[in-house]
């Protein structure tokens, strides 16, 4: 950046007041955060998805980028069952493409070990993700009654 004319050091505002941070960050001053409670209240206050007896997984209502850890964890948990699985994702509101992702590697997966996955409930959200990010073939989701 040219230096401007109109500061007495020749240098912009900006720039200024990025070395008044740095100087600061020098000095001891810390930037305010959260409290580490506060953020860990936060990551735990759901998780991605939860067991259910006789064989069924529950997807949390949030499927995001922010659970992929937490989903990742309890779909592998269940990989291996040998008895079908079935998926509840009547819950679900929001999805994005990382939670969509481990969700078709697991059936991806569990197909490839000749195992069965099986879906409960509805949800649009759900749906019209895997149709938009075009998994719906290979999550072999049943055809919406008409």
């Amino acid at each position: 950046m040219p230096a401007r004319a109109d500061s007495p050091n020749g240098i912009g505002r900006r720039q200024a007041q990025a070395l008044i941070f740095m100087k600061k960050r020098k000095q001891g001053t810390r930037v305010p955060r959260a409290p580490a409670r506060a953020r860990a209240k936060s990551r735990n206050r759901r998780s991605a998805a939860r067991p259910s007896p006789a064989g069924s997984f529950v997807l949390s209502a949030d499927c995001t980028v922010a659970e992929s850890g937490a989903l990742k964890s309890a779909l592998l948990e269940i990989l291996d069952e040998s008895t079908p699985v079935t998926l509840d994702i009547g819950e679900v509101q929001r999805i994005d493409t990382a939670g969509m992702q481990l969700i078709a590697a697991f059936v991806r997966e569990r197909e490839s070990q000749g195992l069965k996955v099986r879906w409960r409930g509805a949800a649009p959200a759900f749906t019209s993700a895997a149709r938009l990010l075009g998994v719906a073939p290979v999550l072999r989701l049943p055809e919406p009654a008409a």
